[in-house]
């Protein structure tokens, strides 16, 4: 759709064409998202996604150089050639993905099957209980949490060049796209950090500690001017980066056969990232940019609310899933099957322990 769009020059079908493109990724991070969180043992489901979405985070800072350094350098009033191309070889790529992953051998996982592995982490006192989906509080906090996260992230951004032409005064465009650039990085730092992190601490204390971080530090930029601002809203950025799927994992536990469904309610809570980018405009052009953060701070307040709230009420559920052997002791005890060995209770001389369970020697 992009190449007939350049060849015309219709604005209305770029536009057309990113409604398109974004309802694909829609779907897509909706089926991806659920797939990485419950795909596994439940007691790695943050880290695999923090850590999955990292490679996301270097995508979107590397993304916006090659696009102007390399894809969309010669384009000019007259020429949308390079655009064209650029689209044709990303929908090639894309399309080959698409039979790769048609033909590879990825397991389905049913709803059935996310209410069964809910029910063996029973023994683990993770609190499931099977309820209908309208008395899924937890589910529905962090969807509001995740919509105030988003419209706040993505209101930063749009206007981070606006802010560091604000504090500091005639830094140009392209400066402050550099500094941008430096931000983003920070942000795909802050991912890999916050996944080795959970290596060693608990998600829902990793995600209160983040987001504390956020509130204290877009507090700091609206009060701080010149490269100190710029730094504090630079590692707002870094502070960002664990917050989306760390809030989407706990959101999900205990949900069994509505997994699906909900995690397509919170993938749709990214539509705060169409609500609050013109609620900052409107403040920016009546004061400025450094005032008009007020805004993302106040979603960053309601956001914090949920793993505040976590960690006071729901950390004997969220602790029973990351001390869940469902998904793990399965493995091993399929491994020791395959070599005609079985577990036993208490570990004989010349045994082998492998975590909690120990085996015979053959």
């Amino acid at each position: 759709m992009f190449w007939p769009s350049s060849v015309k020059r219709s604005f209305n079908g770029f536009v057309g064409s990113m409604f398109t493109v974004g309802s694909a990724l829609s779907t897509l991070e909706t089926s991806a998202n659920a797939y990485i969180a419950t795909c596994g043992p439940p007691k790695f489901s943050e880290l695999r996604l923090n850590l999955s979405q990292s490679f996301q985070a270097i995508g979107s800072a590397v993304a916006p150089l090659l696009a102007a350094q390399v894809f969309f350098k010669n384009v000019n009033d007259t020429s949308l050639a390079t655009v064209q191309y650029t689209y044709l070889a990303v929908a090639c790529f894309v399309f080959l993905l698409a039979v790769v992953f048609f033909f590879a051998p990825i397991p389905e996982i049913t709803d059935s099957d996310m209410a069964d592995a809910e029910e063996q982490g029973r023994d683990f006192d993770t609190g499931y209980v099977d309820k209908p989906l309208y008395k899924q509080y937890v589910l529905f906090w962090g969807v509001a949490a995740q919509f105030c996260y988003v419209g706040s992230q993505v209101a930063i951004a749009n206007f981070f060049i606006n802010y560091v032409q604000q504090v500091r005064p005639g830094t140009s465009q392209s400066t402050a796209s550099n500094l941008l650039a430096v931000a983003q990085s920070l942000f795909a730092i802050g991912r890999f950090a916050s996944s080795l992190a959970m290596r060693f601490l608990r998600p829902r204390h990793v995600l209160w500690l983040f987001m504390t971080m956020l509130v204290i530090f877009i507090c700091c930029a609206m009060g701080i001017s010149g490269y100190g601002g710029i730094a504090t809203l630079s590692l707002v950025l870094f502070f960002e980066s664990c917050t989306y799927p760390t809030i989407f994992t706990p959101a999900i536990r205990g949900l069994g056969r509505h997994t699906k469904r909900g995690a397509s309610f919170i993938v749709s809570s990214v539509s705060g990232g169409a609500a609050f980018p013109p609620v900052l405009g409107v403040v920016a052009d009546a004061r400025n940019a450094q005032i008009a953060m007020c805004i993302p701070l106040i979603g960053f307040v309601v956001s914090w609310s949920f793993p505040l709230y976590l960690n006071l009420f729901k950390a004997k559920e969220l602790d029973g899933y990351n001390n869940s052997k469902v998904g793990i002791e399965q493995s091993v005890n399929s491994c020791v099957e395959d070599v005609g060995e079985s577990p036993v209770d208490e570990k004989p001389s010349g045994g082998v322990t492998f975590g909690q369970t120990t085996y015979k020697e053959a």
